[in-house]
């Protein structure tokens, strides 16, 4: 049972991530950077996000490191904004899965 109150916050905490990232102004965040994947722990206390920008893995590594900056501020913003009991530590991870299937689905149009 706990495992389905756990997949319902992590894809609360992705959608409310996702429209909290779009306010942020630190320049060195993609605007065009999106959540892959959220994972949250079973005692919801620790959350990994993984984000992927369309720029490139280079530019999601860059906009993790604006990202660790501003962890705090998103972090009371999260809590604010979704019920939990307390608001999980946030760890963000750069990820190439939107480059990669940009790659995938060039190689299919080559293909036909």
């Amino acid at each position: 049972m706990a495992s389905y109150k756990t997949a319902r916050l992590s894809e609360d905490i992705r959608r409310e991530l996702t429209d909290i990232l779009r306010d942020l102004k630190d320049p060195r965040i993609d605007p065009m950077l999106s959540i892959v994947k959220v994972d949250l722990s079973g005692d919801q206390s620790y959350c990994k996000v993984y984000v992927s920008s369309v720029s490139g893995i280079e530019r999601a590594r860059e906009s993790v490191k604006g990202l660790t900056s501003g962890a705090g501020f998103i972090r009371r913003e999260l809590a604010h904004r979704v019920q939990m009991r307390r608001s999980p530590e946030l760890k963000f991870v750069a990820d190439d899965s939107i480059q990669h299937s940009a790659e995938i689905a060039g190689k299919l149009r080559e293909l036909l």
